[in-house]
């Protein structure tokens, strides 16, 4: 079982950071009590492989003292459960900042104690849990999916392309474009299928189909092409965070050469380690 604590300062985004996890599988769980995270282990390992990926946020939320985690620690050793603890932290002067953006008071912030005090009081009351983490992830110049990024190079085991699931979809244009569309490629320039009586009611599934349509050079040369752009945008969606990206492809009616390149794409993009399905939303539309 995967189970990672995660600590850090107010505002430095433990939250966001747990929200990460959970997207890519985690069951988490904020602002837990550190005296409660044995028996909550204890809970998750009764479940016999029901919860393999947990992530837990503890912080000065619950009033943790470092006695009690580090017993709490020192429990799980006794369990012989490995964890990880990754601390969350940034600089003083972004964490004010964002505190001021969302008007939001610092848990440290009782008996007129500046937002500034606060920060430091915290960051020097944690700096003993930083020294045991396992990684410390300063969020002061990441952005959102920066965040994401290093979260799954942690946790991922290098395998960052499953932390992205892709959809290939096909579709006629007469139908409509597809509303969760991120990315839409049209491919009625394709010379068409359905002009061809032997062929007018089979789909791009079928191999005469897929044979007719890649006997052209444009064929060819766009999905090379296509490959291309894919094989530079999939990876740097990744870094920036995106979880689910949808590819759209459309001829006409969606029968014949929107299903044919598709499919075509979607093998390249399977190939590549890509959590990826295949969709046809119009194939059948014109079949009869």
């Amino acid at each position: 079982m995967q189970f990672i604590i995660i600590s850090g300062l107010s505002g430095a985004g433990k939250s966001k950071a747990a929200s990460d996890l959970e997207d890519l599988g985690f069951y988490c769980v904020d602002n837990m009590p550190a005296e409660m995270i044995p028996q909550f282990a204890s809970l998750c390992l009764a479940t016999k492989g029901r919860f393999e990926k947990v992530a837990l946020v503890t912080d000065v939320r619950s009033s943790m003292t470092f006695d009690s985690l580090f017993q709490s620690l020192d429990k799980l050793d006794e369990m012989h459960l490995e964890y990880s603890i990754f601390f969350i932290e940034a600089s003083t002067e972004v964490i004010v900042k964002r505190f001021k953006e969302t008007r939001r008071l610092h848990p440290l912030m009782r008996g007129g104690v500046s937002v500034l005090d606060a920060v430091e009081r915290e960051r020097q009351l944690l700096e003993p849990v930083r020294t045991r983490a396992s990684a410390i992830i300063d969020t002061t110049n990441l952005s959102t999916g920066k965040l994401r990024g290093k979260l799954i190079d942690l946790v991922a085991g290098g395998v960052r392309e499953r932390a992205m699931h892709v959809t290939v979809l096909s579709f006629g244009f007469k139908y409509g474009l597809p509303l969760d569309a991120d990315l839409v490629f049209d491919v009625r320039f394709l010379p068409n299928p359905y002009y061809i009586p032997e062929l007018k009611k089979l789909t791009g599934m079928d191999e005469p189909v897929r044979n007719f349509i890649f006997q052209y050079q444009q064929t060819k040369d766009f999905l090379e092409k296509t490959e291309d752009l894919l094989a530079f945008l999939l990876p740097n969606y990744v870094d920036e965070g995106k979880t689910d990206l949808v590819i759209a492809v459309g001829c006409t009616g969606g029968q014949h050469r929107s299903s044919c390149i598709a499919s075509a794409l979607y093998d390249f993009i399977s190939k590549r380690g890509y959590c990826a399905n295949l969709r046809h939303r119009d194939m059948e539309r014109n079949r009869g």
